[in-house]
C-alpha cells in the first residue's frame, strides 16, 4: 500500500466552474497508483468541488443560472455581508454542494465517466487563489 498528496493551486478568476480534470489526472498518472481511491479536499468556505458533465457547456452555464436563483448577491435575507454582497450567498452555495469528492483509481487512471469532470465552483467574484488537496491511496 502507497500513498501520495499534492496541493493543486488554482487561480480563479470570479466566479464560475473551473475544469481541474487534466491536472488531477495528470497528477494521478505521475503518482503511479494502480488501482486505490483518490481524494480531493477544497480548504475553502466560498469555493466547491463538483463532478458534473465536460462535453456540453451549457450545463455549466446551466448550473450558474440555478445557483444564482437561489442564493443571490445582495438577498436581503443574508446578515453575513462583511466581504460584500456575494460573501453569504457563496457560503449557501458551498453548503448546497460539496468540498470533498472520492474518486477510484482503476489502472493508473482516475475512473470518472464518459462525459464527466472535475470542476472547482467558484463563488465569489473577486479573484482568488483557491488550494485543492490531492491525496491517492492504493497500491
Amino acid at each position: 500500500m502507497r500513498q501520495s498528496h499534492e496541493t493543486l493551486s488554482i487561480n480563479a478568476q470570479g466566479r464560475r466552474l473551473y475544469d481541474i480534470t487534466p491536472q488531477v489526472a495528470q497528477w494521478v498518472e505521475q503518482a503511479a497508483i494502480h488501482s486505490g481511491l483518490l481524494t480531493l479536499y477544497i480548504q475553502h468556505t466560498s469555493a466547491s468541488l463538483l463532478i458534473n458533465e465536460n462535453y456540453d457547456r451549457d450545463v455549466l452555464v446551466d448550473l450558474e443560472a440555478f445557483f444564482n436563483r437561489i442564493a443571490p448577491d445582495g438577498d436581503q435575507l443574508f446578515i453575513h455581508t462583511v466581504e460584500g454582497p456575494d460573501d453569504m450567498p457563496a457560503h449557501v452555495r458551498t453548503a448546497l454542494t460539496q468540498t470533498s469528492v472520492s474518486i477510484p483509481v482503476i489502472n493508473g487512471k482516475v475512473a470518472l465517466g464518459q462525459w464527466q469532470g472535475i470542476f472547482l465552483f467558484e463563488h465569489r467574484h473577486q479573484p482568488a487563489r483557491r488550494r485543492v488537496l490531492m491525496h491517492v491511496i492504493g497500491e
